[in-house]
């Protein structure tokens, strides 16, 4: 292969491969696809977010058409409810940055450290808090609480 560059800020460093230079180019191409997917994740999160607050008004027009069992069955079984054993979309979004991106978030993390003192998604975790039915099968506050009596 032609080791040339148009500039010397993308030339070939001294020495390298083309073997080297071609894994280089490949793990690039393929950070791409694992961006499109964190794209994709968020993409859930937003749209389940935005499915699970529609829900409020759900819940009100069935109680306002009459129904009163079928807003309550709304409310207590999907309103807040998580989406996998124990996590809602951002537990989920949490894990995929922390295991299989975590080498791309400095710049994430120096921004969280500064605004919310390091910690994650404090919005959300009340808001789980106030939106799940504490002690109700598919509600639970994390994947340790699965299978638990937990009513906190």
């Amino acid at each position: 292969m032609d080791s040339e560059s148009t500039d010397p800020g993308h030339s070939r460093p001294q020495g390298a491969t083309d073997e080297a230079m071609l894994a280089s180019g490949r793990f690039t191409e393929a950070l791409a696809y694992v961006e499109r997917a964190r794209g994709h994740l968020y993409s859930f999160h937003r749209l389940i977010g935005e499915a699970d607050l529609l829900l409020d008004d759900v819940a009100a027009n069935l109680e306002a058409a009459g129904n009163a069992q079928l807003a309550k069955r709304v409310a207590e079984e999907l309103l807040g409810r998580n989406v996998l054993a124990g996590r809602w979309t951002f537990q989920v979004v949490e894990e995929f940055d922390d295991d299989y991106y975590a080498s791309f978030t400095n710049l994430e993390r120096v921004v969280r450290d500064e605004m919310m003192a390091g910690r994650r998604h404090v919005l959300e975790a009340e808001m789980k808090q106030r939106r799940r039915t504490a002690g109700r099968p598919g509600h639970e506050s994390s994947p340790m609480a699965v299978g638990t009596d937990e009513e906190l």
